[in-house]
């Protein structure tokens, strides 16, 4: 494992990429509504970030089960837990919710965000399924500290979530990002506090829980991406880039231009 700490140079120019990702992320949140469909969202990320003179990172993002990845973001509606692939059937329905994950190259570093969308009005059982999954991942982040180590946001995420009843996906992790978009070390949701890579000023890593309503149990799709919860019921996935201080974190993304745009 080699893990690249970063400098406060480089930091800045991850915060720009990252800021982009949010920006984008704003930009979609207007465009979510019953009937667009995933591949009208895709159009709308890939023109927003080439215009800012970026580079959507996943797409043609390699796959070690097939063949590299076809759009600019991810779109991943109810059911998908992550890798959902946009396209012009899937059409986004009132009561759905949509994941959308979001990545950026800009001046040689990348930024990584994820969020979850309501599509109009949804239960009251799905809205605290998104609730109970972004207030985890910000359980994550206040353990993402020098000192403390990978383990501890692990065991955050997954106490909380675990303690209403939600599964915990452990076959996909956070990661390392910088240069390239998944660096070391893996950030998985689970975890024992006091176990696993020792964090340290400078390491910049994607803390993103991905939680379900139900069974913690996955599989994957016929189109050798899109990974869904087993027992059909929906999940959620929220994602931050920060880089690691002491005391307290740096959110280098943001979900500010997504919330003034659309209350979740």
């Amino acid at each position: 494992m080699k893990i690249y700490l970063k400098t406060e140079d480089e930091i800045e120019l991850m915060r720009r990429a990252n800021q982009l990702v949010g920006k984008t992320l704003g930009e979609l949140a207007k465009h979510i509504k019953p009937g667009v469909t995933t591949l009208q969202l895709d159009h709308i990320a890939e023109e927003f970030i080439r215009d800012y003179g970026a580079i959507p990172t996943f797409k043609n993002f390699p796959n070690p089960f097939g063949g590299p990845f076809p759009a600019s973001i991810c779109t991943s509606v109810n059911d998908v837990v992550v890798h959902g692939i946009p396209s012009e059937k899937t059409i986004l329905r009132e009561g759905d919710i949509v994941s959308i994950d979001c990545g950026t190259l800009l001046d040689g570093y990348n930024g990584d965000s994820c969020y979850t969308f309501a599509v109009g009005e949804v239960s009251e059982e799905v809205q605290q399924l998104l609730r109970i999954t972004k207030e985890s991942l910000y359980l994550g982040i206040e353990q993402a500290v020098s000192g403390k180590h990978i383990g501890d946001i692990g065991a955050a995420v997954q106490d909380y979530c675990e303690g209403v009843g939600y599964g915990v996906v452990r076959e996909v992790t956070g990661h390392g990002i910088g240069r390239q978009m998944h660096e070391d070390p893996p950030v998985p949701n689970y975890g024992k506090r006091g176990n696993g890579v020792l964090l340290k000023q400078g390491m910049c890593i994607a803390i993103e829980p991905m939680i379900t309503m139900g069974d913690r149990h996955i599989w994957l799709d016929k189109d050798r991406w899109s990974l869904r919860t087993r027992d059909g019921k929906p999940a959620a996935h929220f994602e931050h880039t920060i880089a690691v201080r002491a005391g307290k974190a740096e959110i280098l993304s943001t979900f500010d231009d997504i919330e003034s745009t659309s209350v979740q």
